[in-house]
């Protein structure tokens, strides 16, 4: 199986101003080919067909994405509208600021097929393109946002995958992220 990192995953995973909630430690060019060279902890499946989950141990410093919401960090939450890219609609989002997550102990992969890439306008050399990672405590998937869900949902001319809306995996997601929050 052969992995690319997507230009989509490359600049929220190694932005050019690095940040410390992103990949630490190595190269976007490094991240490629340890995913090429070792066989993941464990593959999950994903959201959809074409979506697959590569499960390994963090081998960098990189600290877990998420942080539960407590009464003691609560002040501490932002929000504002925000677009991944210059194409997508701005979107309401929150995060935490000050504070430190633990480091991660896994790095979850989210792998699109080739296929699922060239129908988002964005074709790939590889099998498999990266198109986002997870950094957790737990070798399992965070819940993908509500509102990664909608977007999915509007298709791929709004940015999104194209994938309907799963209520049950919406309801969990939501569970999830009420209590939940990332952090900058």
């Amino acid at each position: 199986m052969s992995i690319q990192l997507t230009p989509f995953a490359r600049t929220r995973l190694f932005p050019r101003t690095p940040r410390a909630n992103t990949i630490q430690d190595i190269t976007p060019e490094q991240f490629e080919q340890h995913l090429n060279a070792h066989v993941p902890y464990k593959v999950l499946d994903g959201y959809a067909p074409f979506c697959k989950l590569h499960v390994h141990r963090n081998w960098t410093s990189t600290r877990c994405l998420t942080v539960p919401i407590t009464d003691d960090n609560r002040h501490q939450l932002r929000s504002a509208y925000e677009a991944r890219t210059k194409e997508e609609l701005p979107v309401l989002v929150r995060w935490f600021e000050g504070v430190e997550p633990p480091v991660a102990e896994y790095l979850v992969v989210i792998l699109y097929s080739a296929e699922q890439m060239a129908k988002e306008g964005a074709p790939i050399e590889a099998e498999w393109g990266v198109v986002g990672c997870i950094y957790t405590a737990e070798p399992e998937e965070v819940p993908m946002a509500p509102i990664t869900m909608m977007r999915n949902a509007l298709g791929v001319e709004e940015g999104g995958s194209g994938v309907p809306i799963d209520r049950a995996a919406y309801a969990r997601a939501v569970e999830f992220w009420d209590n939940n929050a990332n952090w900058r």
